[in-house]
């Protein structure tokens, strides 16, 4: 056994790289295609396990990303392969000297003849373009690799955030790749000896004698070979029935009557729509997808939740930030239109339904990345005002950072009515926030400056002034690892990629070697 493993290094190597590629497929459609609900009872399921198992479900889509990378490293592979088998294949092709290869290469492709042939290259003179563009194996990785490109350079960032359309239509051509696959080796381009041939002389043996095949004194005879069945729908065949089971139960969900009971626009070009649909039940945090038929029947969107579970509706809050959100809003701020029909699909679970789950919770919103924790202080309200006991968070800390002044505004009333709740309970120190301008002149500094001794700010009219600038990360976690150096710290933001390189850092260098005093975990809102 050792000696074959010797000798068919390459072979054993491609097995292994080609069934886990396999395993790769199978694992990121499920955790791509799961569900919402799945996606939910999955993390509830979970919540009896430790924080670092669970909280790997929020990694899905950086997993989506990695077996990417591993599908478009294994195709290059692959085609490589073939390209040196094909050169050898017209090589053996073009051979004259009566070697083995050749002989091999000459057997008939004629089906009248039996059709056992070796070598795809049938006469001399044909091309390696002709065979890959005639047979079903290479016109399949033909197609497959075209919309592999495809989707991948148009899963760019650039290009996802400034051309969303461009990434949502390319990016289904996943359907032409999963058929391609699953057709991919009809066509039988790989052979192997048939089992009656090799029960009539083994190969090992008449090999040598390979010169003597049509002599009726030798034993061995021409051997005869048949293309092997093709095994890569047994792969995608669990994933593809999952999809279509998942695509079946959103659009029974999406067809469901959305009801909008409410639409606010406010500063800044924010809408607020709040709608009932029945049988919808939710969690703090959690975000749906949303489609608006008039505007574009195949493009969903995902929008976090800023309701709370605890109110009879549910809303989300949506800033202008693109074609497809720009005609939104201006559909809605037609007076004298009919209200657009909405459908909604979800919710979908995220890392911030764990905010409960710890002693002490920071939460990091960036601009329009607030919703989650609109929800989430919410719903606290909510349990002061029915006298939560279970309540298992003790102190809150909240970061929102924004450009400009206008962008506070939506978000104000809540707070103050937070502020007002927690000094009538004497709980003013459960809630602390903080307001970081980043879009500022001296102007708006110097009536700031001119209104400090107020008792309220001038910009927002909260009772806590608005900071100028960014927050200083290293203070900031310091100060908190401090006053909890015995607590399990949850650091939860929504907001860009460079905050939360920063954010992650930082809950490394704050949380201590000991166990048993300040851990900070970091959990960040994926879409």
């Amino acid at each position: 056994m050792g000696n074959w493993v010797v000798n068919h290094w390459f072979s054993v190597l491609f097995l292994a790289v080609w069934l886990g590629l396999n395993v790769f497929l199978f694992v990121d459609a499920f955790l791509k295609y799961e569900t919402a609900d799945r996606y939910y009872y999955t993390r509830k399921i979970l919540g009896f396990c430790s924080r670092t198992l669970r909280k790997q479900l929020d990694h899905n889509l950086t997993f989506h990303k990695l077996v990417a990378y591993m599908i478009c490293l294994h195709t290059a592979i692959h085609i490589i392969a073939h390209l040196f088998n094909f050169d050898r294949y017209s090589r053996s092709r073009q051979a004259t000297d009566g070697s083995l290869v050749s002989i091999l290469s000459s057997l008939s492709h004629d089906e009248t003849k039996g059709g056992s042939w070796l070598n795809p290259i049938q006469f001399r003179n044909m091309t390696v373009e002709y065979v890959t563009f005639t047979s079903i194996a290479g016109l399949t990785g033909v197609i497959m690799t075209i919309a592999l490109i495809l989707m991948v350079t148009s899963a760019t960032e650039f290009i996802r955030r400034s051309y969303f359309e461009v990434f949502w239509y390319t990016h289904h051509l996943f359907i032409f790749y999963i058929l391609g696959l699953g057709i991919h080796g009809i066509g039988g381009i790989v052979r192997g000896q048939t089992e009656e041939s090799i029960n009539e002389g083994h190969p090992h043996k008449c090999a040598e004698y390979f010169e003597m095949w049509n002599n009726h004194d030798c034993r061995c005879r021409r051997p005869e070979f048949e293309g092997q069945p093709p095994e890569s729908w047994k792969w995608i065949l669990a994933p593809v029935i999952l999809y279509i089971c998942e695509r079946i139960l959103r659009f029974y969900r999406s067809q469901q009557k959305v009801v909008i009971t409410k639409v606010v626009m406010h500063p800044s070009k924010v809408l607020e729509l709040q709608m009932n649909k029945r049988g919808f039940s939710m969690e703090v945090g959690q975000y749906i997808f949303v489609n608006c038929p008039s505007i574009s029947p195949l493009e969903w969107h995902p929008f976090t939740l800023t309701s709370a579970p605890e109110e009879d509706f549910f809303s989300i809050h949506i800033r202008a930030a693109g074609d497809w959100t720009e005609n939104l809003i201006r559909a809605f701020e037609q007076q004298y239109s009919p209200i657009p029909r909405i459908e909604v699909d979800g919710p979908f679970g995220t890392a911030s339904e764990d905010v409960f789950q710890y002693e002490v919770a920071v939460l990091v919103g960036a601009g329009i990345g607030v919703t989650p924790f609109a929800s989430i202080l919410k719903s606290i309200w909510y349990k002061f005002q029915g006298a939560d006991h279970n309540l298992k968070t003790k102190k809150i800390y909240f970061y929102w950072i924004c450009r400009e002044t206008g962008a506070f505004s939506w978000f104000n009333d809540l707070l103050t009515s937070l502020e007002k709740e927690m000094e009538e309970l004497g709980k003013v120190g459960f809630l602390d926030y903080r307001l970081f301008l980043t879009g500022w002149d001296s102007n708006i500094v110097g009536h700031a400056a001119l209104n400090f001794d107020k008792a309220t700010d001038i910009l927002t009219g909260l009772k806590q002034k608005t900071s100028f600038g960014r927050p200083m990360w290293d203070n900031e976690f310091s100060t908190i690892a401090t006053s909890h150096p015995k607590s399990v710290v949850g650091v939860f933001l929504c907001g860009p990629q460079t905050l939360a390189k920063s954010l992650r850092k930082c809950c490394h260098r704050y949380s201590s070697l000991d166990p048993r005093k300040v851990q900070f975990y970091f959990n960040k809102e994926n879409f």
